[in-house]
């Protein structure tokens, strides 16, 4: 399932890492914890392929993985992943494994990670690569609906979701602890806007609206 990732992390590799954070700095990612996260780990590991995409990884742009999916471009990653303003042992629900790429980093700055994944095969390959990369134990994988999350797991501290939402899913309101945050692109069509959703008190909500992006688009039920 493996056969053809590069699972070397040769010197070159670890300079277009740091290449990449500077260019990530320039576009206004402040937290230095992202930015070392992103130094840390290996993007081309979470590329299937030797070809385009592989020598592309380093590059501040998404790229297509297995299922029809890909894999988010870097600055999409930290720019979530600031916003939802990690700390260690934080339990995080994220809606859209991919390539584990995300999930990743999440686990890379302490969060206890729990992410779904709709596309089984996709689901299934990424399940072997986290746990080559001994990260399965601080990232719990399920196959499911996004759309429902994971209740029997609730509350979360926060829940991050990789796809454009038409709405905001209300059974993953209902699994925010007090105090916790949702981040996610939320609207059809081909631009969404990104949304932090902060929990300040029974089915009270703050909504804070940030730039403009582009992702592939949040289905219900599985594949």
């Amino acid at each position: 399932m493996l056969e053809n990732r590069n699972l070397n992390d040769e010197p070159i590799m670890q300079g277009k890492r740091k290449q990449l954070v500077e260019i990530l700095k320039n576009k206004g990612i402040q937290d230095s914890n992202v930015l070392a996260a992103i130094s840390k780990l290996p993007r081309h590991f979470f590329i299937p392929g030797k070809g385009w995409e592989y020598e592309q990884s380093y590059q501040d742009k998404a790229l297509k993985i297995n299922s029809g999916q890909t894999i988010s471009q870097p600055y999409t990653v930290a720019y979530q992943t600031e916003l939802l303003e990690i700390h260690p042992d934080e339990k995080v629900l994220e809606i859209g494994t991919g390539s584990g790429y995300q999930a990743s980093v999440l686990a890379m700055l302490g969060a206890n990670v729990l992410t779904i994944e709709r596309h089984k095969p996709l689901h299934e390959e990424t399940a072997a690569l986290l746990q080559l990369l001994k990260l399965d134990k601080q990232i719990q994988q399920f196959y499911g609906d996004g759309f429902e999350g994971l209740p029997q797991y609730a509350p979360f501290d926060k829940i991050l979701i990789t796809a454009a939402a038409p709405e905001i899913p209300p059974r993953l309101l209902e699994q925010l602890k007090m105090g916790g945050i949702m981040v996610l692109p939320l609207g059809e069509g081909q631009v969404q806007q990104m949304v932090r959703i902060t929990k300040t008190g029974n089915k009270e909500y703050r909504t804070e609206v940030f730039d403009n992006f582009a992702f592939v688009p949040m289905l219900k039920g599985v594949e």
